[in-house]
């Protein structure tokens, strides 16, 4: 068990401009002043001009303030009918949690949305509360999702706030994780019980742990470590890499179960959905999280991208757009066109780990951008525009589904389909993500236009408004149909990462003052920002031959 001692201190968030940025806005300065004195010119050339030219320009900085705004509104309503509680329902209005207490699945998850949107009151409130959050009690909970959401939550307050109770907070949290880790192999169990400290095996899928839940709590741990000092949870990190690395997976693609007792891949299903997808993102965060010092995520991130390019990517019918299959039964055996939303992180993903966060201008310039970093950004550009259309091209509301089945039948007119049972729209993150993460590194401002359509549609088909005027934004059940009176089809459902990630890349997208800079931060799965750091003492394994 892990008790941290002295805390070392790393740079405090800040948010600089970079000279591209500088030259960037220079230009746009001089563009505006440009397309005043032609419009004026025209104005009085022709005295019939119906609309004034600048209009199709959007105000970038009041999209991102009608982003704080929701997220101020729905927040808000939140702490009317569900404060303190894990899970909020919208159009019942009330409030539960996943156990005999709350978890701070909401407030936690959320509070650093609240700092970066410069909310001090509402941060305020939250931090009284999360004070006397106790997370001693008797209740098994997700390892994986505890670790990003409330770990990674409360180790992104402290960055940005540098206030001590929230690392505190963490230390305790963490402690009770430790046990997870307690397994033959090291790989973490499922879950892990609160009061005990016991870690226990998941109750179905033979008991096996998902790739994911074990490959992504790196992040989490290591910035712990370098925080407290106590390197026990940077060894818990690494050595749950070194096991499944010593697997030797085919063309750096991973099955998504993986057995804690014996730490051998089980089963043959392979895609980067549920239960596969942030195995792949770990691997270049970890390696952009220490500056690019650990080679070996590297190479196993280059590894996985290879085997992507060769094994899961294809093009739809009619239009070539770029997607990313299924293997259910391991490479060699049948493709499956399905694609979870969860998959559209890899964009994003492919973009910063080809560039290390800098401009794609800069990245260019560097001695060791090649060939593979530039078909890596293309993919991940191509990509992120598919998850676009997954959103655009759905009728009547222009919300994407959890799933769609891309077609590869020339004879048929449609890119993609929708199962009835996939009809479903949970606000997730994973594409509006991307697009922050292109529009940071191009400057393309595409990106910003069809960040402001999503925006746009989940204000005109999630938002519900009840009969005081408070406002809230739910889940929908089918995004392909509305009810008789031209009303949402609802889940009443409200999940965290709508606050904690959904509205945070919606505003960092909008955000003209570079707020936490690609290229000194990574985000974690849950879109909580840490910021990099050197080595230093720290060690990493190496690869076996």
């Amino acid at each position: 068990m892990s008790t941290y001692k002295d805390k070392p201190q790393l740079p405090l968030y800040y948010k600089p401009a970079s000279p591209a940025k500088r030259k960037k806005k220079a230009m746009l300065l001089k563009g505006f002043f440009l397309s005043i004195s032609l419009y004026v010119i025209y104005y009085f050339a022709t005295r019939e001009v119906t609309f004034n030219i600048l209009s199709s320009q959007p105000n970038w900085k009041s999209v991102q303030r009608e982003v704080r705004q929701a997220m101020l509104d729905s927040w808000h309503t939140y702490e009317k009918y569900g404060w303190g509680y894990d899970e909020y329902h919208p159009l019942s209005e009330t409030g539960e949690n996943m156990g005999p207490k709350p978890l701070g699945w909401m407030i936690v998850d959320s509070i650093d949305t609240l700092m970066i949107m410069d909310c001090p009151e509402e941060v305020g409130r939250a931090r009284n509360w999360i004070k006397n959050l106790d997370y001693k009690f008797d209740y098994e909970v997700s390892n994986f999702e505890t670790t990003i959401r409330m770990l990674g939550g409360l180790l992104s307050a402290y960055h940005l706030s540098e206030d001590d109770m929230y690392l505190d907070k963490a230390v305790v949290l963490a402690n009770s994780l430790h046990g997870a880790y307690d397994s033959p192999s090291g790989i973490p169990y499922s879950s892990v019980n609160l009061k005990t400290g016991v870690g226990v095996k998941n109750h179905v899928d033979n008991g096996a742990t998902s790739t994911a839940e074990a490959a992504t709590v790196q992040l989490e741990l290591r910035y712990l470590a370098k925080l407290t000092g106590e390197k026990d949870w940077w060894d818990l990190s690494e050595n749950v890499m070194k096991v499944l690395e010593a697997n030797k997976p085919k063309a750096g693609l991973v099955p998504i179960y993986v057995d804690p007792d014996t730490g051998k891949y089980q089963g043959k299903l392979i895609r980067l959905g549920s239960r596969g997808d942030s195995y792949y993102e770990y691997l270049i965060k970890q390696y952009l999280q220490t500056y690019q010092e650990e080679e070996v995520y590297y190479d196993m991130y280059r590894e996985s991208v290879a085997g992507v390019k060769k094994h899961l990517v294809r093009k739809t019918e009619p239009d070539g757009l770029t997607f990313i299959g299924e293997l259910e039964n391991g490479i060699g055996g049948p493709f499956s066109t399905k694609m979870d939303h969860l998959v559209c992180f890899f964009g994003g993903t492919l973009a910063v780990g080809a560039t290390n966060g800098l401009t794609l201008e800069e990245a260019m310039k560097e001695s060791w951008w090649n060939q593979d970093r530039e078909s890596d950004f293309i993919l991940g550009a191509e990509l992120t525009e598919t998850c676009y259309r997954m959103y655009a091209d759905v009728a009547p509301t222009r919300l994407s589904p959890e799933i769609v089945v891309f077609n590869t039948d020339p004879t048929k007119s449609k890119n993609f389909f929708i199962k009835r049972a996939d009809r479903h729209n949970l606000q997730r993150p994973e594409t509006v993500e991307s697009l922050f993460y292109l529009y940071r590194i191009t400057g393309d401002e595409k990106y910003r236009r069809w960040g402001l359509e999503i925006f746009n549609s989940f204000m005109q088909y999630s938002k519900v408004v009840n009969e005081k005027g408070d406002i809230s934004f739910d889940s929908l059940s089918d995004v392909t149909s509305l009810n008789e009176d031209g009303t949402s089809k609802y889940s009443d459902n409200l999940e965290s990462f709508w606050f904690a990630e959904t509205l945070k890349y919606l505003y960092l997208l909008f955000d003209d003052d570079n707020t936490i800079p690609l290229d000194q931060y990574v985000f974690n799965t849950e879109a909580h920002p840490f910021p990099r750091f050197n080595l230093g003492n720290y060690k990493t394994w190496r690869r076996s031959v």
